[in-house]
């Protein structure tokens, strides 16, 4: 079975192609993505510098930049797959969450395609996407594990014993710690996309130079709270840069760093809590955050020393891409051939929590 991904949510452009072969499917615990499943090609175009001159992602453009680049970049996911269009057996696309003229150019585009082709689609959460990329590693996870998901706005603990199998375990209850790191980097005068930019400013930075509090460490819960972490930093910019708010190269790098130790040492304790507290040893990473070297650094330090196992998605599946979006479209439709529906059903979910999703093991 030949599945085509089309990710177009936000401000990257992604398509791909997976093949996924018969067996027993994916959703069994102890098992990953069938042994003849494969990812045959993905194209990827971002936005970073159309939008840079903006300091964030302007809607209008972003739409308008996805039509213009998804047929090229079909096309050449197409010849570096030597596969043909009309050997692709359904077409998976994002349906939300995400900016709503976004989602419709995917959206239309996918229907539209499918149609002609005479082929199912298959409409896919883009948080599930993230959810199950780590399954593109050459160093795939096995069922059940628990899932760090830090996207963009989210950020999420889920226990995850198969595909369409997951019950949350903890969420964030205001900014996630994608957006925090975005609101500091602005704070501290860094240029769009902020987030990336703060965690290479942070490497400069001294570490224990700037105490920030860490919000909801001992919480009794798995839930996370970052927003109050932000006015933190908002505090020390001011207390720091005198009159004018201003701080020399040295200041903005200890403050990154203070930051980024206070995020990070909170991700890694919560799902180390999470780990204890279903009993599981296996911890997947995924979403954007995943990539952050810290983060990685802590997490695969605490599992040497607590013999557990830490799995990421590779760098380049940790941002947007269509090729998540086609290996969840695949893995729904070898878990449940009813995951596919007819073409021609226009619709996108701008607002789609990840909840109407949740369906945990008996």
């Amino acid at each position: 079975m030949l599945v085509l991904g089309l990710e177009s949510s936000c401000d990257e452009t992604g398509v791909a192609l997976v093949e996924v072969g018969s067996g027993n499917g994916p959703a069994a615990s102890g098992t990953s993505v069938p042994a003849s499943s494969r990812l045959l090609a993905h194209t990827l175009h971002s936005q970073i510098a159309l939008h840079r001159a903006y300091g964030g992602v302007v809607p209008e453009l972003a739409s308008r930049d996805h039509i213009r680049r998804v047929v090229p970049l079909l096309r050449e996911a197409l010849a570096r797959s030597g596969k043909a269009l009309a050997e692709v057996d359904a077409v998976a696309y994002t349906q939300g969450p995400g900016l709503a003229g976004a989602l419709l150019v995917g959206c239309a585009f996918a229907e539209a395609l499918a149609t002609a082709l005479g082929k199912p689609v298959v409409p896919v959460h883009h948080l599930e996407g993230h959810l199950l990329s780590p399954l593109l590693s050459t160093d795939a996870p096995t069922f059940p594990f628990v899932a760090l998901l830090v996207s963009g706005g989210h950020t999420q603990l889920m226990r995850v014993d198969g595909v369409g199998r997951y019950t949350l375990l903890g969420e964030t209850l205001d900014d996630a710690a994608g957006e925090a790191f975005d609101k500091t980097a602005k704070l501290l005068g860094l240029p769009y996309p902020g987030g990336p930019a703060l965690a290479r400013l942070a490497e400069d930075g001294r570490p224990d130079q700037v105490a920030l509090p860490r919000p909801m460490l001992h919480s009794d819960d798995l839930n996370f709270s970052f927003a109050g972490l932000k006015t933190a930093v908002l505090t020390r910019v001011r207390d720091m840069g005198g009159e004018r708010g201003e701080l020399d190269d040295a200041q903005r790098a200890d403050l990154a760093r203070g930051f980024q130790d206070a995020i990070v040492e909170v991700l890694v304790k919560k799902s180390l809590k999470a780990l204890k507290q279903t009993g599981l040893n296996r911890l997947v990473v995924a979403g954007g955050v995943g990539a952050n070297r810290q983060l990685r650094a802590m997490l695969d330090e605490a599992a040497r020393r607590r013999r557990l196992r830490v799995h990421y998605p590779e760098l380049e599946f940790c941002t947007d891409n269509g090729a998540m979006i086609a290996l969840a479209g695949a893995l729904r439709l070898a878990a449940d051939a009813g995951a596919a529906r007819p073409a021609g059903t226009f619709a996108v979910r701008p607002r789609w929590p990840l909840a109407e999703l949740m369906s945990p093991a008996d």
